[in-house]
């Protein structure tokens, strides 16, 4: 399938400093992968690796919710990982610190036009490896309005729906839904409104996985995190308002 670069609303502009030899060639073959360097990476080593695998739907059905899933494989002290989007007028997703968690993240996410939807892990020698994929959008998830913000609640907002489940290795899995509209802030006269700050911790009180979320991620934030040990999980965090969340999962 062919790209065009004429629909890029709101995409970014190139920097030209970027544009010679210091940027990696990108398999994805994106325009915008010049301006992902620049933002998110700078002069730190960046390097394409089929140990960062992500999975996404060719196309997606509802481009405000598009599943994502990113898993890394064989790389050792992955100390964080994150996810963004080419063409999004907002492309930074997510960044996930695993701590104690192993490194994969499951999220859903709001998509303005067909795109690559990328994860990157940094390992503790400071290298950055980067996996992607395509998804064909029809387009305007960043710029539509919310569906839950007619639903939901203003005492609601913040709550936790959570369940966990045992891995075959001892270890377990935990996915966890938010109520909550995540406006992004690009709908005139509805301010930015989201979820930017989640943690996970044991019944211990420590800290297993450390979030930091941005606007695109979907309405009612679904994500799923695994970790290696067994036992009750404790999250908090709060929203751009200072709403605070709280659960504890059994």
């Amino acid at each position: 399938m062919q790209w065009s670069a004429v629909a890029l609303v709101c995409a970014l502009a190139v920097p030209a400093a970027f544009a010679g030899e210091a940027v990696p060639p990108d398999p994805l073959d994106s325009v915008q992968w010049p301006a992902m360097v620049h933002k998110f990476f700078r002069d730190q080593r960046v390097v394409f690796d089929d140990a960062v695998q992500v999975i996404v739907p060719p196309a997606a059905e509802d481009s405000m919710n598009v599943p994502v899933s990113a898993r890394v494989h064989g790389l050792p002290d992955v100390q964080e990982i994150i996810a963004f989007i080419d063409f999004n007028p907002i492309p930074g997703v997510l960044s996930l610190r695993p701590l104690q968690a192993l490194p994969y993240i499951g999220f859903r996410v709001r998509v303005q036009q067909s795109t690559p939807i990328r994860v990157a892990a940094r390992t503790a020698d400071g290298v950055w490896h980067v996996g992607g994929a395509w998804v064909d959008a029809a387009g305007g998830g960043c710029t539509l309005p919310s569906a839950v913000a007619s639903r939901v609640r203003d005492e609601d907002i913040g709550k936790v729906a959570a369940r966990r489940w045992p891995l075959a290795d001892g270890g377990q899995r935990l996915k966890l839904r938010i109520a909550h509209p995540n406006d992004t802030g690009l709908i005139s006269g509805t301010p930015a409104f989201f979820v930017e700050e989640l943690h996970v911790r044991d019944a211990g009180g420590r800290e297993l996985a450390s979030l930091a979320l941005h606007e695109p991620i979907a309405e009612s934030p679904l994500l799923t995190l695994e970790f290696p040990v067994a036992g009750a999980l404790a999250i908090s965090g709060r929203d751009n308002s200072a709403t605070l969340i709280e659960a504890r999962v059994e």
